[in-house]
């Protein structure tokens, strides 16, 4: 199973619409979403606050920027399948 991250946080009404797109976005039973609280991570908050939410792949690196649509998402999985 694929495993990808949203990164968020508390609070960002973004984050909840990204989670929205996800659902319809992507195969539950092919790839799981752990949502990260970026709040928490000093490191995370460097890289990521002014771009969340972001749909990250911590094996691949790769990173999708949000405002993005299933077309997106659908491309961003393809991209990190084929490595």
């Amino acid at each position: 199973m694929l495993k990808l991250e949203l990164m968020s946080t508390e609070g960002c009404h973004l984050c909840d619409e990204a989670e929205a797109v996800l659902q319809l976005s992507l195969p539950a039973d092919q790839v799981e979403i752990d949502w990260v609280d970026i709040a928490y991570d000093d490191a995370l908050m460097d890289q990521f606050a002014t771009r969340i939410p972001v749909l990250y792949c911590p094996s691949t690196a790769q990173a999708l920027d949000w405002p993005f649509s299933p077309e997106d998402v659908h491309a961003f999985l393809t991209s990190v399948l084929e490595g």
